[in-house]
């Protein structure tokens, strides 16, 4: 998949989103005001919170796209792990918030008895969130994007919180009033959890994390695969937005001239690229096979 194909499959995923949940934003504060929800109405303050978030999703990956410059000679990437970073400080701010009205409601013992337009809007809610995840995560997995993953993941959580906001609306329609500040009470939990894993997975490729250990391991085959390749080692691999940042060191016959292990360093990269569109520099370094040789690294 070329480079303008990724991000536009990107794009068009977090606008279908966020025009989804625009609508349901506006939905779900109608039914809760309307039909006397707190459960309801916190979750379509949920969605306000996450019409922003995908909001600063699209800038991301509008910035993130530009290709490197003199000021950011590994590209932009990056941007989209910020993003991620930022959607889960939301997802856990939005958990909090949903948390502290529930335990305020019940300790004040002031409840409403919600209408059946409340019931319908967490039953929508349900359906098109999980129908939503499910086509963003399964984009998001083939182009390997943090920021779409952060935002199938909320999603979910939406899909998630929903169900627990319709048990709760039908336990207060039928005349137990506790249960719909319960049901949002108990949600913010799953809430903060799925915002927990989005912040670590974030984090992690802010700060260089390693790729997943059978990626690395497929990569030493393929180039060790390469005709004059002796070794591999000390392969590195980080993320970089939709793409990975492979370093390498190749072992060869100490003989061969410049120009010839160049050839075959050219040779593996290119095969790389061939079989994973998900990597968007391959720097390697040749050593000689055999032979004693210092590798320098401060790190």
């Amino acid at each position: 998949m070329q480079r303008s194909e990724r991000f536009n499959s990107a794009d068009r995923i977090i606008q279908i989103g966020f025009w989804f949940n625009a609508a349901l934003m506006v939905i779900k504060l109608s039914a809760g005001y309307w039909g006397h929800s707190d459960a309801v109405f916190a979750d379509g303050i949920e969605s306000a919170c996450d019409f922003i978030a995908i909001f600063a999703t699209m800038v991301a990956l509008k910035l993130g796209r530009q290709p490197f410059d003199a000021n950011h000679p590994y590209g932009h990437g990056r941007a989209e792990s910020l993003a991620a970073l930022f959607v889960a400080l939301v997802i856990a701010g939005t958990g909090c918030w949903i948390l502290y009205q529930s335990v305020v409601t019940v300790i004040e013992g002031v409840f409403k008895s919600p209408g059946w337009i409340a019931v319908a809007a967490a039953a929508v809610t349900i359906v098109t969130k999980e129908w939503l995840y499910r086509f963003s995560t399964r984009t998001g997995k083939k182009l390997e994007s943090p920021a779409l993953l952060a935002i199938a993941k909320d999603h979910r959580k939406d899909a998630v919180t929903s169900v627990a906001t319709l048990a709760g609306v039908i336990g207060a329609f039928f005349g137990w009033g506790i249960m719909d500040p319960l049901a949002a009470g108990l949600t913010s939990f799953f809430i903060l959890h799925i915002g927990y894993h989005t912040f670590r997975e974030a984090a992690h490729d802010l700060m260089d994390g390693t790729a997943p250990a059978d990626f690395i391991a497929a990569l030493e085959a393929l180039a060790e695969s390469v005709e004059h390749v002796e070794h591999v080692h000390e392969m590195r691999a980080r993320r970089s937005g939709q793409y990975m940042i492979v370093d390498l060191k190749l072992e060869m016959d100490p003989n061969m001239t410049v120009k010839q292990s160049h050839d075959v360093a050219t040779s593996v990269k290119k095969l790389i690229f061939d079989h994973y569109p998900g990597v968007g520099d391959v720097m390697i370094h040749v050593n000689p096979h055999d032979e004693e040789h210092e590798d320098l690294i401060r790190l």
